[in-house]
């Protein structure tokens, strides 16, 4: 260090600010990682159709029956669509998420529960409580999807469906699915 009146203030001041900058950002880093805030902006549109059925040469195509439905409600974020559980002529059970328009989110995942669909608040994080059935990623937070469930699930007591995000454990909107 020279003689010069501040220059040993200087150095100190750098070797503070320069760690508490990679801290800062780091932890800015970690922050856009965990939250994703790009898909509060950025919708994904989904257009399946609804599932058919093959049918035999000659026949006429067969469509699926509305075993349950249920139209969804508003969680954690606005959301609106319904929700419907088909079964198809050859015994297969589909989830189809039709006309959904919610919120993207990180982690989101469609899940059959047996937990009560509450309203407001009481309902954002009912859905892990008890059992349920992951159907896999949210395809798309706006549009409609068909979501196969598994051969053989167990769907007794499954009366609910949950966009879940499994990052912060809260349902964006769910379904009570009714005969």
């Amino acid at each position: 260090m020279s003689g010069r009146p501040g220059t040993r203030r200087r150095w100190r001041r750098r070797s503070v600010l320069l760690p508490a900058a990679v801290v800062l950002a780091l932890v800015v880093a970690a922050g856009l990682v965990w939250f994703e805030p790009w898909k509060l902006v950025v919708d994904e549109s989904v257009a399946e159709p609804a599932p058919a059925a093959a049918a035999p040469a000659g026949v006429a195509e067969v469509a699926p029956v509305v075993l349950a439905s249920g139209r969804l409600v508003a969680h954690e974020h606005a959301t609106t669509g319904e929700a419907l559980l088909l079964g198809l002529p050859d015994g297969s059970r589909v989830l189809r998420l039709q006309d959904l328009a919610t919120s993207n989110g990180p982690r989101l995942r469609v899940w059959l529960t047996d937990a009560p669909v509450l309203p407001g608040r009481e309902g954002w994080h009912v859905f892990d409580d008890g059992r349920y059935l992951d159907l896999g990623p949210l395809k798309g937070n706006v549009g409609s999807a068909n979501y196969p469930v598994p051969a053989g699930a167990d769907l007794a007591g499954l009366t609910s469906v949950s966009i879940w995000c499994e990052r912060f454990a809260v349902s964006f909107g769910a379904a009570t699915l009714a005969p």
